[in-house]
């Protein structure tokens, strides 16, 4: 039997990210909950439930308007803005539609829906606006939050992740509080962090993947130095990690195979964020730049190698971390 729509979570985009999300937040729920999912992928949903088994009940439903129909609070975890928007906005299956179908249907309750993925300002604006109106609609039921994701595919699977959230703070801390009770299940509670109002954790997440995209290439151009003098990579990494030049890619998802083990490195570059993932996040940095007047200098490089590793097979679709190996097999011109 399903749930009341207070003791149900929906969650919807069941991805490389997604699913171990998903996963964790359903062991940390508990057996009196239940959660939706739903995804484009059909296999994708039958592991999930085979793998859920023992853990709270878990229902498989198409789209968002069911998810909002029958939860109160729903979390997305989506690849593209279009996406987005079709997600939420769509008036026959959109998450909003069906919040509005589920107050036509009986009193109104009130509704959590956050969106954790990294998506460009401009459609977490349209989506809070659109949220807004269908609210005002509906008694001011509605409470849309971005609340972008740090820590990669293995963070994902801990439950270690970084949050961070763009919310309203009026009434002061009841919005982030109770976003904090469900995001704490997925990642590191003291790594849940309110950025300001909604939009600002977008903002926060594409600075941080902006810097995190250029520290990828800085950090495989500084190893490959090293590997080319002939010095020992692990004994620099100590050194590095160590002194002024740590950073997260030499601490945490060292590009050199053999550094660190249970990183993408050390299995063919597979299983991590993928070069063109690390391409458009950067791009939207860059686009984030123009649109306050920021002077950018490092980021043009920086993506001119990542369009020119990205035609070569041998790295294409690997994690982004493998211009490391583009910079290995290749001579100084």
């Amino acid at each position: 039997m399903t749930s009341s729509p207070g003791d149900t979570v929906a969650f919807i985009g069941l991805g490389v990210m997604g699913y171990p999300m998903a996963l964790n937040l359903l062991k940390g729920l508990g057996p009196d909950k239940t959660l939706l999912i739903c995804d484009v992928s059909n296999d994708i949903l039958d592991r999930f439930q085979t793998e859920a088994k023992g853990d709270a009940a878990v229902i498989v439903v198409s789209n968002g308007f069911q998810a909002a129909k029958m939860a109160n609070t729903i979390i997305t975890m989506l690849p593209t803005s279009d996406v987005v928007e079709s997600v939420y906005l769509d008036a026959d299956s959109g998450i909003l539609a069906g919040a509005a179908a589920a107050a036509q249907s009986g009193s109104p309750e009130t509704k959590l829906i956050m969106e954790c993925g990294t998506i460009d300002t401009a459609t977490i604006k349209r989506v809070s606006m659109a949220t807004q109106t269908t609210s005002a609609r509906l008694s001011d039921t509605l409470t849309f939050v971005d609340a972008p994701v740090s820590g990669g595919p293995m963070g994902a699977a801990a439950g270690t992740l970084t949050f961070m959230v763009g919310c309203s703070a009026v009434p002061p801390g009841s919005v982030f509080s109770a976003v904090k009770s469900y995001l704490q299940h997925m990642g590191k509670p003291e790594g849940i962090f309110r950025c300001g109002d909604v939009g600002a954790g977008t903002a926060f997440k594409i600075i941080n993947n902006y810097l995190s995209a250029i520290t990828s290439l800085a950090a495989s151009e500084a190893l490959n130095i090293g590997v080319k003098a002939g010095l020992d990579p692990k004994l620099l990494t100590d050194v590095i990690n160590g002194s002024s030049g740590q950073c997260w890619v030499t601490s945490k998802s060292n590009p050199v195979p053999g550094v660190q083990a249970n990183v993408p490195s050390a299995n063919g570059y597979e299983g991590g964020f993928r070069i063109e993932l690390c391409s458009k996040v950067l791009s939207m940095g860059s686009k984030l730049a123009d649109e306050v007047g920021a002077k950018t200098i490092l980021d043009g490089p920086t993506q001119k190698a990542f369009q020119e590793v990205m035609k070569d097979g041998r790295y294409r679709g690997k994690d982004a971390r493998v211009v490391y190996r583009w910079l290995n097999d290749s001579s100084k011109d």
